[in-house]
């Protein structure tokens, strides 16, 4: 493929993790996005993999932290960073700001949380996420919630009264309901009840590792058949030995593109473009972040101290360049690698951000 194509990341991270506020950041359960490390390298390898646009992760996710206020803030931070980097970043709340995005050379910003904790009892706060620009809400992360249950959940209990409730809301304003963590009972229920389609943004696919933090064909085949859109990630749960290479991230889309047809499926990395440089020091890290995450009940099973949270092989500028080399070693060609590099995640944008006459709950 001579030409790059649209790069969408369903869900991944701007940041320079190699920078000082970052590594402390990335010590923490919880860092704000004031820790983040937005700078000129940031920025430029960013721009050299081809990337369009990225769902970043905002707001409140876990710990102690008042879930609503803190989300406000973070939400004002994102647009501070957007708005002093402008001439790089551009923040999306269309489908078509992603094409204006890749017209003008900016990356596009998408708002989106992983724990709609910040809901409280109130519904209504989903209006108001929405009118800061929110475009994505995950419904859980690991652990259950009022919501729904997470992956880690034992007992599976599917989506609350309330949830149905968000559900309902976040269709009404034409919010993106992300099932990516979610129990498995959860995810089908919401995918079947969502009046607009439904996304699991992160994720792999349990027929090939069966890890909670994967989905089920029964799972990965309910949202696509609704028009949804499933983005893999290039996370350590694709193999069971908690070391996924490149080829791993390859056979977890082949099999998603078998189970949910080629125009619903994508990528959503859950990293950055920018390469840690220091992997020794990182290790030496690595096992008290993970112990803190299990302590605080939001680890997920196959997180361990020698599971480094991206693949190895496929990480740093290059490293949608080489997902494409692979995929076309896989026999696909440039059409189908455009879709799952970024223009199936568009459409299905176009679907649920696109208001449609007439769309309420009968």
């Amino acid at each position: 493929m001579t030409d790059t194509p649209m790069i969408i990341n369903a869900l991944g991270q701007l940041d320079n993790p190699n920078a000082p506020a970052s590594v402390d950041a990335a010590a923490q359960l919880n860092p704000s996005s004031e820790q983040l490390t937005i700078d000129k390298k940031t920025l430029a390898d960013a721009h050299a993999s081809g990337l369009t646009a990225v769902n970043i992760t905002l707001g409140y996710t876990m710990g102690d932290l008042p879930p609503y206020e803190h989300t406000l803030h973070e939400i004002a931070v994102w647009d501070a960073l957007v708005r002093d980097h402008s001439a790089d970043l551009t923040k999306v709340l269309t489908a078509a700001d992603i094409r204006r995005a890749r017209a003008e050379g900016r990356i596009g910003v998408i708002y989106g949380f992983q724990n709609a904790v910040a809901v409280g009892d109130d519904t209504g706060r989903i209006a108001t996420f929405a009118d800061l620009g929110v475009r994505v809400v995950q419904l859980t992360y690991n652990q259950a919630n009022h919501i729904g249950d997470g992956s880690m959940a034992p007992e599976n209990r599917g989506l609350s009264d309330f949830g149905h409730r968000v559900v309902d809301a976040l269709n009404e304003r034409h919010v993106m309901v992300d099932l990516s963590h979610s129990g498995e009972r959860t995810c089908l229920d919401a995918a079947a009840y969502s009046r607009q389609p439904v996304s699991v943004n992160h994720t792999g696919c349990r027929a090939l590792a069966d890890l909670p933090r994967n989905k089920t064909d029964e799972e990965l085949r309910l949202v696509a058949s609704r028009g949804g859109f499933v983005g893999i990630y290039f996370m350590p749960f694709l193999s069971l030995s908690g070391h996924a290479r490149a080829e791993d991230v390859v056979d977890h889309i082949a099999h998603a593109v078998n189970v949910c047809g080629e125009d619903h499926v994508g990528i959503g990395t859950d990293g950055t473009v920018t390469s840690i440089d220091d992997l020794d020091a990182y290790r030496a890290h690595l096992a008290e972040h993970v112990a803190l995450r299990r302590e605080a009940g939001v680890g997920a099973a196959g997180e361990r101290a020698d599971t480094l949270p991206f693949v190895i092989d496929l990480r740093g500028v290059n490293q949608f360049r080489e997902l494409i080399r692979l995929l076309e070693a896989r026999g696909y060609g440039s059409r189908r690698i455009e879709k799952i590099l970024g223009t199936n995640f568009l459409d299905y944008a176009e679907r649920v951000w696109t208001p449609v006459t007439g769309s309420s709950r009968s």
